[in-house]
């Protein structure tokens, strides 16, 4: 069973929690390179744009934290196996009711389109999964965050390991030094995420 505080001790040190599907063990990872998303050079599409204007989704924090995080724990189509055990949402509903794990939501008619969730400790935000059930649902919700992280001061929005999806949401990567010194300047803010 993950302790809450040993997942808060790794996040403050570089690392971050991913279960094996093979054998359902969770491991502590820390990539050479990390992927990040800039918060002063994020642009979001011009098809996120227009939704965002239109007001297409509803986008909330925090309303549905749980059926964010086990839809992110569905294995996607192209995927059949999921880095998301029950171990770890777990862990993550707790520290959820901590108020170290959150989630932004979009929803069409009240019903949840996509989302995503991660940590936030400082003034970093750890983005931990997305998921989508109508097209661009969830790069409006990740739109929204960008635009709640920069209003609040955060200096880091850490994407973890770079995929052609992250790099479309402007996401870049660093070496492992670069990434620990942002990092550590980050934590020595204090901001609460809401």
């Amino acid at each position: 069973m993950l302790r809450l505080d040993e997942v808060i001790r790794a996040y403050l040190h570089g690392y971050f929690p991913m279960a094996d599907p093979e054998d359902g063990k969770v491991y502590w990872c820390q990539p050479h390179r990390r992927a990040v998303v800039p918060l002063g050079n994020y642009q979001a599409s011009r098809v996120v744009r227009t939704l965002v204007r239109r007001k297409k989704f509803d986008v909330c924090f925090n309303r549905d934290f749980e059926t964010v995080i086990r839809s992110c724990a569905v294995p996607r189509e192209e995927e059949s196996q999921t880095w998301i055990s029950e171990e770890i949402v777990t862990a993550y509903l707790q520290l959820h009711k901590q108020g170290f794990a959150h989630s932004v939501e979009s929803y069409r008619e009240e019903e949840l389109a996509g989302g995503l969730y991660g940590l936030a400790i400082g003034g970093a935000f750890f983005g931990e999964s997305m998921f989508y059930r109508f097209p661009n649902a969830s790069k409006v919700a990740f739109d929204r965050l960008v635009d709640h992280l920069k209003r609040k001061g955060y200096e880091l929005l850490d994407a973890q390991i770079m995929n052609p999806h992250l790099e479309n949401l402007g996401a870049v990567e660093i070496e492992h030094a670069e990434y620990m010194k942002l990092l550590h300047h980050a934590l020595r803010k204090k901001i609460r995420f809401i």
